[in-house]
């Protein structure tokens, strides 16, 4: 059956400004229909437009789909479904009818599929329900549903939810459409269809070529699992690969910062198998917004299974909470060949982040014991005109002290940051060296006290 399921998913929807990300690979694959015993519904549709050409190519696609399936169970087409797999039929128009239980006769399958006569309205959902009326769940033999269609649903419930009703229980569906005279919803197909929607639907708009998408079909659920996988993973230049933890299967290489390659042996050979790989990646952009995780990624092995990945997307936010310093611009040089050494002049360069840093010490006079202090510091900048910014506020509570009389308390090292691209002072701007004028403002005074108004509060 070669590749079953394919999956990419990360472990959150928004990160911020050099956030990091989880992202999850998974594979599954199963052996081919001989050691993979399974269970198979065509289920076809009968409806009026399906009269003429159409309905006679549906029929021809069918049996050799049958054909197919006989040969790959037991290595011949003798005429009898081997290896404990089963085909059954059921059609479709305004209703649905089970037109063969699962069974083996290849020549009681063509005779069910050679009676079939167009005429009626289309119903999906009565398709659908007794498609899965045929299986028993208590098998362990595979579960697959080939649905054909060539229209838009015109009877009956919205047959969505017994599509996925029969995908929960692990029924595997496939979808042939022909866009017909009422015309086919695509998107529909690709609802009801198990993921990923490129291996498990296809559409042609001429009915002569039905029988090849039936023998393909076929052909794809017949083919053992995966060899000489090989997954090539890009991802974003917004992101880094910042850690790769081992698979589950098979082994890992970084490529570069972005890229890694994952390859496996054989999966699905023997037995269903599963295959995963995590690996972290962290933002290193600068912008707010929706990323794409991936910037490509392709799948190849040596039965040619085709294989798509999710792509998904992650929110980035680089808001006023995230402040990151601009890396600095290159300087472009080149050393010509055979020569050991090279002289550049790469032009002047300028301090990054300037800025400077100012320390205050003051002393609180008088503070009586065992009381706490709240002290309060405002510095702002003045320009050349008198006018002040504010530069920062900083409340401190000092500590009550043990001495039995009142005291002088030191207050030492209150810092405030003053960024060179605050520089109100300067005549020019962006001099280091120019002068910073500042006022600074102090408040003080006790937090604890021992009046009380009338007895009605305790402090």
């Amino acid at each position: 059956m070669g590749i079953t399921n394919s999956n990419k998913q990360i472990d959150a929807a928004q990160i911020n400004c050099g956030g990091t990300l989880k992202v999850t690979l998974a594979l599954a694959a199963a052996p081919d229909i001989a050691a993979n015993p399974t269970d198979i519904v065509l289920v076809l549709d009968r409806s009026g437009s399906m009269a003429g050409s159409p309905l006679e190519n549906m029929k021809a696609g069918a049996k050799t789909f049958v054909d197919i399936i006989d040969e790959a169970t037991d290595g011949a087409q003798d005429g009898n479904i081997g290896s404990g797999s089963r085909i059954g039929i059921v059609s479709f128009a305004g209703s649905a009818s089970a037109d063969t239980a699962l069974i083996t006769s290849v020549s009681d399958l063509d005779s069910a599929i050679e009676s079939l006569t167009a005429g009626g309205s289309t119903n999906h959902a009565d398709a659908f329900e007794t498609a899965i009326s045929l299986f028993d769940m208590a098998s362990a033999n595979a579960k697959v549903i080939v649905m054909f269609t060539d229209g838009k649903t015109t009877a009956g419930p919205d047959p969505s939810p017994a599509a996925a009703a029969a995908r929960a229980m692990g029924i595997v569906i496939y979808c042939i459409g022909l866009t017909g005279a009422d015309g086919i919803d695509v998107d529909i197909l690709n609802d009801w269809a198990t993921d990923p929607d490129d291996s498990h639907v296809a559409v042609t708009p001429d009915d002569s070529e039905l029988e090849d998408l039936f023998a393909d079909l076929a052909a794809d659920i017949s083919k053992p699992g995966a060899t000489e996988i090989v997954i090539d993973e890009v991802i974003n230049p917004d992101f880094n690969i910042s850690n790769i933890l081992m698979p589950d299967k098979g082994t890992v290489m970084m490529l570069s910062p972005t890229a890694l390659q994952w390859k496996i042996p054989e999966l699905g050979v023997s037995g269903n198998e599963g295959a995963s790989l995590e690996f972290y990646i962290t933002h290193i952009g600068q912008d707010t917004g929706s990323r794409q995780v991936n910037q490509s990624i392709s799948y190849s092995d040596a039965e040619n299974n085709l294989v798509t990945f999710p792509e998904p997307y992650v929110e980035i936010n680089c808001g006023p909470d995230t402040v990151q310093e601009p890396c600095p611009l290159p300087v472009d040089l080149t050393v010509e060949g055979c020569r050991d050494s090279a002289t550049v002049d790469l032009g002047d360069t300028y301090l990054e982040s300037q800025g400077r840093i100012i320390e205050l010490n003051l002393t609180l006079k008088n503070i009586c014991p065992h009381r706490r202090t709240a002290l309060g510091i405002i510095l702002t900048e003045v320009d050349g005109r008198g006018k002040e910014y504010s530069r920062g506020i900083k409340t401190i509570t000092v500590p009550a002290h043990d001495s039995p009389t009142c005291k002088d308390v030191r207050i030492r090292c209150i810092k405030f940051v003053l960024p060179e691209d605050l520089n109100v002072s300067a005549a020019t701007p962006g001099t280091m060296c120019s002068t910073r004028n500042l006022k600074v403002r102090i408040i003080a005074h006790s937090i604890d006290t021992d009046f009380h108004c009338c007895n009605t509060f305790n402090i």
